[in-house]
């Protein structure tokens, strides 16, 4: 057995929920620069230049790149070999996210559904955990802003639809998204399983890194022929117009029932805040 404390795991949480906000990853930074040669629209382009700058000034300045600094969404893969001392799990992922925005002073966006009371620190943080075998322990801290979240969907499709249906589906929430969703965009496709896994395959896909190719072939081929078409609606950077709409299309996929087809899309702005975390 190996043992994590809940104090180191409330620090690296704190840490990377202000990090996350305030510094554009690598990934993300190559790939702008990359669409930067791509993008034929010249306003396209001076978007695609501001974002660019836009990241620039906020690590220098240590402010958040978005205003909209997201719900905090945690990703865990827990070795069936970990314990966790000294508390609650939960309890200590709860706490990092409340000193992370608290010491970070990032904007408090978390409230009560019908009274839109906000709870002031952030929390509670939208918790998966997944376990596995071993003793790694392995966190994704992914703070998701709302207009991007909003602009989601799940279908639960018939299975005679096929494909093809699939792919007019996740085409058709990328054209309704439109500008709202902050282009370009990061699309996660979650096929199979059912009700509820469905969304948390297509959330899970955004944590590939971008230029990452699906390891099954067949899949990669999907999502390349999703990326082409996305992009070849127009909307652009901001949805301003241009061929840069989408950075990348990732999908999971799983068996589902033999009556059933669930898709869904899960939508990421350009500001795509991911950090991982393995103790």
């Amino acid at each position: 057995m190996r043992y994590i404390s809940t104090e180191k795991i409330v620090d690296k949480v704190k840490e990377a929920v202000i990090t996350a906000n305030i510094e554009l990853s690598e990934d993300l930074k190559q790939m702008l620069h990359k669409s930067m040669e791509k993008e034929e629209s010249e306003i396209g382009k001076q978007i695609l230049s501001q974002l660019i700058k836009n990241a620039e000034i906020a690590k220098q300045e240590r402010i958040p790149m978005c205003q909209d600094t997201g719900i905090v969404n945690i990703i865990i893969e827990m070795g069936q070999e970990i314990v966790v001392k000294d508390g609650s799990l939960m309890d200590a992922l709860k706490e990092g996210v409340k000193r992370g925005y608290t010491e970070g002073y990032l904007r408090k966006s978390v409230c009560h559904p019908i009274t839109r009371q906000n709870t002031m620190d952030n929390t509670p943080p939208i918790v998966h955990v997944e376990i596995v075998p071993g003793d790694k322990f392995t966190l994704w801290i992914f703070p998701k802003g709302g207009g991007a979240e909003n602009k989601s969907r799940l279908y639960m499709l018939l299975p005679t639809d096929g494909w093809e249906e699939i792919k007019n589906k996740v085409i058709e929430t990328v054209i309704q998204a439109g500008a709202s969703a902050c282009p370009p965009l990061i699309v996660g496709v979650g096929i199979g399983g059912n009700f509820e896994t469905a969304p948390f395959l297509a959330k899970k896909a955004l944590l590939r890194p971008l230029s990452s190719k699906n390891d099954d072939p067949q899949i990669a081929e999907m999502e390349q022929e999703l990326l082409e078409e996305i992009n070849k609606t127009g909307i652009g950077p901001q949805g301003m117009g241009g061929r840069i709409t989408a950075f990348a299309v990732h999908i999971n996929m799983m068996p589902c029932h033999i009556a059933s087809l669930p898709v869904a899309v899960n939508i990421q702005c350009h500001s795509h805040r991911v950090i991982k975390i393995e103790l």
